[in-house]
């Protein structure tokens, strides 16, 4: 019922920021002769209509795969629309708060304030319109111009520099790619360049944070020939996020949702990487010994289910001389892995994607999902009162989901160099 009042709140927010757009709009059309603005306005609530009632639409079919990628591209087109609007809305209030004062400043100073002055071509409230229609018609722009980066993939090359730095780490190269989430993906050869650019860094060790597909395993049928490409000497590990449980599709039973499971482990194997299930496998190099420990999904977030267990994955891997943790969800460290797991010296995440937009310069890094996550993408570190440095590593995703898009931050893959 809660959720049902949810819906019914959203869908009413929505026709008031169409009303009130369309309000302006007929201030700004109002010199217009009567066949344009009927055209005008005729248009403009046939898209609207047209986008509401096939949000309810799919909304009725939610969790029926065969909706999915049509889902991602309505999505896309919504958020575009919803977006622009919304900003020029933030321009049409300025212009009401600017005339409210007004109105109030002649009521109790009895005095006559014109609210457009004689002698301007364009009345402020016209210019403060434009203006978010403007806005509005930049941001939507934008927003088309992201869908184009959806593919631009990007090296990250990230030196981790310890104290100390064992012998099982030292001159180690490593790539870590994360959410490919291979249901949004409509370009293959795209894709195949993205894999290409991996195995050109030549990595000693690969690993993948999770997210494999949207929903269901047989996502990835057209891409397991590229994906399964990557190889490396020390091994191909991975771990699963969220999406690859199964949990946003409507199942006709438990035991059809338990096969998915066992199809997606399956999967991994098809891939040749090992699939860590809260374990870890002890690799030796350079006379030294190095753990890669792995957890299903884990987050300090309620909407999202629990399935990690570190304590699980850590035993036995106590006197390893340098411990790396998969876990795909980047505030499982924060939560847990720092204040109970002192010695785990680097864990890889993914899953913000970075939120696929924001802003990244050498004086500033900014993304609304930063208002979500306080680890969200990049290098983080932490030093313990007793010296001990943990880093963790956020990657910006490999694959794109929701927005078919990136605007600002764009997909990534990372090179991680630890010192010689």
């Amino acid at each position: 019922m809660r959720s049902f009042s949810g819906i019914i709140l959203f869908f009413l927010l929505v026709l008031a920021v169409d009303w009130y757009f369309f309000s302006v709009l007929r201030f700004l059309c109002k010199k217009q002769n009567k066949t344009r603005k009927k055209i005008l306005y005729t248009a403009y609530w046939v898209i609207t209509l047209c986008a509401f009632f096939y949000f309810v639409y799919l909304f009725s079919q939610a969790g029926n795969r065969a909706k999915l990628q049509e889902q991602v591209y309505f999505i896309f087109a919504a958020i575009t629309l919803f977006l622009g609007k919304i900003t020029g809305i933030l321009f049409f209030i300025l212009d009401d708060i600017r005339r409210f004062s007004l109105f109030m400043g002649r009521k109790v100073f009895k005095k006559s304030v014109s609210l457009n002055p004689e002698g301007e071509k364009i009345s402020r409230s016209q210019f403060l319109s434009w203006a978010g229609m403007m806005a509005g018609g930049g941001v939507a722009g934008a927003l088309l111009y992201g869908f184009n980066n959806k593919y631009k993939y990007t090296l990250h090359r990230v030196a981790l520099n310890y104290p100390g730095l064992p012998h099982s780490v030292k001159g180690l190269k490593a790539v870590q790619i994360s959410d490919i989430h291979s249901g949004s993906f409509d370009n293959k050869a795209a894709v195949e360049k993205g894999v290409h650019l991996i195995l050109e860094q030549k990595p000693d060790i690969i690993f993948f944070t999770g997210d494999l597909v949207n929903y269901t395993v047989d996502e990835m049928d057209n891409y397991i020939d590229l994906f399964s490409k990557l190889q490396a000497p020390l091994g191909v590990f991975s771990v699963l996020g969220n999406h690859d449980y199964g949990d946003y599709v409507r199942w006709n039973s438990a035991e059809e949702k338990v096969l998915h499971f066992e199809k997606m482990k399956q999967l991994h194997a098809r891939l040749g990487w090992k699939l860590l299930l809260n374990e870890h496998v002890l690799l030796s190099r350079n006379q030294d010994t190095l753990a890669i420990a792995g957890v299903e999904n884990w987050s300090a977030r309620s909407q999202f289910r629990r399935y990690g267990n570190l304590k699980k994955a850590y035993r036995s891997a106590e006197h390893a001389g340098f411990k790396i943790l998969l876990s795909h969800d980047p505030s499982h460290w924060r939560a847990e892995v720092l204040p109970d797991f002192p010695d785990i010296d680097l864990t890889l995440s993914g899953h913000t994607h970075g939120m696929q937009f924001g802003v990244e310069t050498p004086g500033l890094r900014w993304s609304p999902v930063q208002y979500v996550y306080k680890e969200w993408a990049g290098l983080y570190e932490n030093i313990s009162s007793g010296k001990k440095t943990q880093k963790l590593y956020v990657n910006r995703g490999f694959g794109f989901i929701g927005y078919p898009g990136r605007l600002g931050i764009l997909p990534e893959i990372t090179v991680l160099e630890f010192d010689s």
